[in-house]
């Protein structure tokens, strides 16, 4: 789909550049701008086009503005301009774009770098091939959810319908999160949860002697004669796709695909259909936000997020205030054969959840078959319509609960909106319900101990390793990121959305000695933020000393939670 450049003077000729893929580009552009991977640039004006700003990033221009979240810098358009021949051209389609950044092919360059680059390339391609392939399928796939759940479903088996509505709204930081790398097309289309799919899972055994299980497994759990499989061999569920893509060293297949699935928004976590109450947690042969970002299970993830899993009980036993408005999913049974495509883990919701709706904090932005917003519909039926009531109640728990763990114990957890669901009933306040909590950050000396995890790089000493995570995640993440989401689609202005943020994070602060909140959050005049495609894909871990990729801040942006001068 690649789009030749025109001049600026010739924009009646120009080939008109898909919505989806103008959308893309300038996701794409902000995130190379905002993690600096363009450099910093220099403004100049571009008197023959406007007068407005432009950045020149190695006579290559790009139409910006301030930023605000995360970024100094924004798009105002998706293109760039180039001089052609003393004459300014203008390029705006996805192929064109990324070939004007493409580094160059000498000694001088580091080949990382254009390998890295070059799989940026292909993600970017892949991400657009899934966009449109979304949008086709949209109408049919919001069809097919209300005849399946109707428009508002309750209970854990509801969530799943809210989870096909999140997968279709962005990441809000990654520019390409519809990128899962080698999967596309008709594999998508009948695995991914944009497409509310349902399929079954397929099965292996391995040898009792090799297999490493914890925990209680559930009633319905698949037997080896279920299987076919011979006795000694224990059942493993693989998923299809990983089924057909991966060699499974020890694995003994079963002819036998057994038990139907729908994906949850992670995909390669699944709901049973018959045991809604119940997900697993399976290796999948792909990477997303990334292509070092594996989606591979392994075998120490599993132990560490139990591990963290009880610690958070063991908090919250200590926290009456927070007892019983949060809740925990149950991680403790999981397998594995000591292989990352051989491995699941099984996980439990809460008891009690039937009547309430279980919304993932994804979907808040997301769009419903009706044409509303997740968030408004939810208000209307649990807050007098009121969006700005319900988004209180949401910021004040979340706060209050991440700002005792930091502050109080010294945790500070990845829990991303994927992994942070709204939890709503009729007569009881909002609870929040969390899981996949082994990307957790843990200082021993604050906590009073040293909790035995797997993944040494959880245990921290340095107080800024918190703040970090706390900062990407709860405050961008979950707090930042539907804030601006929510100005953005005219509920209310910005800048009285940020008060609000602010507000309940200044309230949840004032029980603790807040002063590394004031000093790295509050009173900051920049704030961390994430290099995701940096360290995900351009940019190996040597280049940027990553030990983590999903935790490296490789760069700095204005803090939006800082009062606005009039």
């Amino acid at each position: 789909m690649g789009r030749r450049a025109v001049t600026l003077a010739q924009d009646r000729v120009r080939v008109r550049v898909p919505a989806t893929e103008a959308y893309l580009v300038q996701r794409v552009l902000d995130a190379l701008l905002r993690e600096g991977y363009l450099g910093a640039g220099v403004l100049v004006s571009l008197p023959e086009v406007d007068d407005e700003q432009w950045l020149d990033v190695g006579a290559r221009y790009l139409p910006v503005r301030p930023g605000r979240f995360l970024a100094d810098w924004v798009l105002r358009r998706p293109a760039v301009a180039v001089r052609v021949s003393g004459e300014l051209r203008l390029v705006e389609g996805l192929d064109d774009v990324l070939a004007l950044f493409t580094p160059p092919d000498d000694a001088d360059v580091d080949p990382d770098e254009r390998t890295g680059y070059a799989a940026f390339v292909d993600e970017c391609r892949e991400a657009r091939e899934a966009l449109d392939l979304g949008e086709r399928h949209r109408t049919a796939t919001f069809d097919r959810l209300v005849d399946r759940h109707g428009t508002a479903p309750t209970g854990v088996a509801g969530s799943v319908y809210y989870d096909a509505l999140a997968a279709h709204v962005d990441h809000p930081v990654y520019p390409t999160a519809r990128c899962r790398h080698g999967i596309a097309g008709g594999a998508l289309r009948r695995h991914a949860p944009e497409f509310a799919p349902e399929f079954a899972l397929r099965w292996a055994g391995v040898p009792a002697d090799l297999a490493v299980r914890h925990g209680q497994l559930p009633p319905w759990w698949p037997t080896s004669t279920q299987l076919g499989l011979p006795d000694g061999f224990l059942p493993f569920p693989v998923h299809p796709l990983t089924w057909h893509a991966v060699e499974l060293p020890g694995g003994l297949p079963s002819a036998v695909p057994l038990l139907r699935v729908a994906p949850t928004l992670s995909m390669r976590t699944v709901a049973p259909l018959d045991h809604p109450d119940v997900h697993i947690k399976v290796p999948l042969p792909t990477s997303t936000l990334g292509a070092r970002n594996r989606r591979s299970i392994k075998p120490g993830t599993l132990t560490d997020g139990a591990v963290v899993q009880q610690l958070l009980a063991d908090v919250l036993r200590e926290e009456p205030a927070l007892r019983a408005r949060v809740l925990l999913a149950d991680e403790s049974t999981y397998g594995h054969a000591g292989h990352e495509y051989l491995g699941y883990l099984v996980r439990r919701s809460p008891a009690g959840l039937d009547d309430s709706r279980v919304v993932t904090a994804a979907a808040l932005l997301a769009e419903t078959p009706s044409g509303r917003l997740v968030i408004a519909e939810l208000a209307d039926e649990f807050f007098a319509g009121d969006v700005l009531a319900l988004f209180e109640a949401y910021l004040r728990l979340l706060f209050e609960l991440h700002v005792t763990l930091w502050l109080r114990y010294g945790i500070a957890l990845e829990s991303h909106q994927q992994n942070t669901s709204l939890v709503l009933t009729h007569g009881r306040p909002i609870r929040l319900l969390y899981k996949d909590n082994d990307g957790a950050r843990i200082d021993p000396t604050r906590l009073g101990r040293v909790p035995p995890v797997d993944d040494q790089r959880m245990l921290v000493r340095d107080p800024y390793e918190l703040s970090d995570l706390f900062t990407a995640i709860t405050v961008h993440l979950c707090a930042g990121a539907p804030a601006f989401g929510l100005a953005e689609r005219g509920v209310a202005p910005v800048d009285q959305l940020l008060g609000l943020v602010r507000r309940c994070l200044v309230e949840a602060a004032a029980a603790h000695d807040a002063t590394v909140l004031r000093d790295r959050v509050l009173d900051a005049r920049r704030l961390p933020a994430k290099s995701m495609v940096i360290a995900g894909t351009l940019r190996s871990k040597a280049r940027t000393g990553a030990t983590d990729i999903n935790k490296y801040y490789g760069t700095t942006s204005p803090n939006y939670l800082l009062p606005r001068r009039t």
